[in-house]
């Protein structure tokens, strides 16, 4: 047995960060497995820890029996009460074997036990301690690179951040140090599977949750995120606090607050507007700085007509149409604009259908209008052996893309 175990114990608990009873299980585990392959694989054998001793002791459990078929499971009286002087017919009774006999084949079967068990005794604590941190903002550094993919050092753990998951055009180098949400984590053979997301809208949120106090103290509260990630966001805000300005306290003084935000999405630029429990008066908050003249309201189609006069009309459209995608996004509401004297009306899913799917950024939205796949019902006729001529698109996300596209579709019907 192994000398001083309890410091042995000690030792590998500080190392690892475990809680020393699973370490000690394993232990336990490790040596009634070298004790099974000496004295034979029965179920009665059983490994049990002595912090007196501070050794491992091996106990094989049989049945008080007035016969003995089978010596390995049973015992008779006149044995048991010279281990037990009252004990009875019918009791189970633990007999100490000889841990002396485990000898350096069995020493060595343990050791391999409990190197296995400390690896998933590791992997388990990794993986509770982050499968609670789903949607949490972490920091870490750039370890190294797996293709494009960043594999970040979270400390306890390495995470990975998808190419798909970074914002368009940011780049970076071994050592960087990074911020990032924890999009999911799941269970693998040899370490938990932490994957990161710099693109998420909830990515966004967190962040004015670091910059602004009064979103982590519920006093301004940020109830929708639309991203186009590091082109352009909207971010609707209220207050719980008629006192509190929720737009203003998210700006911050000279708009420190949201060019810190800013600058961690790499020139994201920030809309953020005021929420409303009135449908019609958030599109319009949404719409801003573009004047509203009019709004007819389809409740059965959940869309909106809205009318600008002929000078609002571009700044209500925004460049490629990305104001209004977003404000459809933020609302969750169809939008379609016309000016007050021309008749030609520019839909929030008019051409650029394809950005309401996240895996789907406006270089590839470009790419896949030009081959023809110009609405999501086109896209969703499109087989996956289609999307994988396209470059930066794998069997994964080409079927992401097929499932959200028929998603959507079905949502709006």
């Amino acid at each position: 047995m192994v000398l001083n175990l309890s410091k042995v114990i000690e030792l590998i608990v500080k190392e690892k960060g475990l809680k020393q009873e699973d370490l000690v299980q394993v232990v336990e585990a490790a040596v009634q497995s070298a004790a099974r392959k000496v004295y034979g694989d029965y179920d009665n054998i059983e490994a049990q820890y002595n912090p007196d001793l501070d050794e491992v002791e091996v106990f094989q459990f049989k049945v008080i029996s007035d016969e003995v078929e089978d010596p390995n499971v049973q015992i008779t009286l006149k044995d048991a009460r010279r281990l037990d002087p009252n004990c009875q017919i019918g009791d189970e009774l633990g007999e100490k074997l000889d841990s002396s006999r485990l000898g350096r084949i069995a020493a060595q079967s343990a050791k391999q036990v409990i190197v296995q068990k400390v690896k998933e005794v590791e992997r388990d604590a990794v993986f509770n301690e982050f499968i609670d941190r789903k949607g949490e903002l972490v920091s870490g550094f750039i370890h190294r690179f797996d293709r494009r993919d960043a594999i970040v050092n979270l400390g306890k753990a390495e995470a990975i951040l998808r190419e798909k998951e970074m914002i368009p055009g940011e780049s970076f180098r071994r050592g960087d140090r990074i911020q990032a949400l924890i999009l999911d984590v799941t269970k693998s053979l040899r370490q938990p599977q932490i994957e990161l997301s710099r693109t998420h809208p909830r990515f966004l949120v967190k962040l004015y949750e670091m910059e602004v106090p009064e979103v982590t103290e519920g006093i301004v509260e940020i109830v929708a995120v639309a991203r186009e990630p590091g082109i352009r966001a909207k971010i609707a805000v209220r207050s719980h606090d008629v006192k509190v300005d929720p737009v203003g306290t998210c700006v911050g003084v000279k708009g420190a607050r949201v060019q810190n935000v800013i600058q961690e999405l790499k020139g994201e630029r920030q809309d953020i507007v005021v929420w409303s429990e009135d449908p019609v008066r958030f599109v319009c908050n949404a719409l801003a700085p573009a004047r509203v003249s009019k709004v007819i309201v389809d409740k059965s189609a959940w869309s909106m007509d809205v009318v600008v006069a002929d000078d609002q009309l571009s700044l209500a459209i925004g460049r490629k149409g990305q104001n209004v995608r977003l404000v459809a996004k933020l609302t969750g509401w169809k939008i379609d604009v016309r000016s007050e004297h021309a008749p030609e009306i520019v839909s929030s899913e008019q051409d650029h259908a394809l950005n309401m799917i996240d895996d789907i950024d406006e270089p590839l939205a470009e790419a896949l209008r030009e081959a023809g796949y110009n609405t999501l019902e086109d896209l969703a006729k499109a087989k996956e052996e289609d999307l994988l001529e396209f470059e930066g698109i794998d069997e994964q996300l080409a079927k992401r893309i097929l499932e959200k596209a028929t998603a959507e579709i079905s949502g709006k019907r």
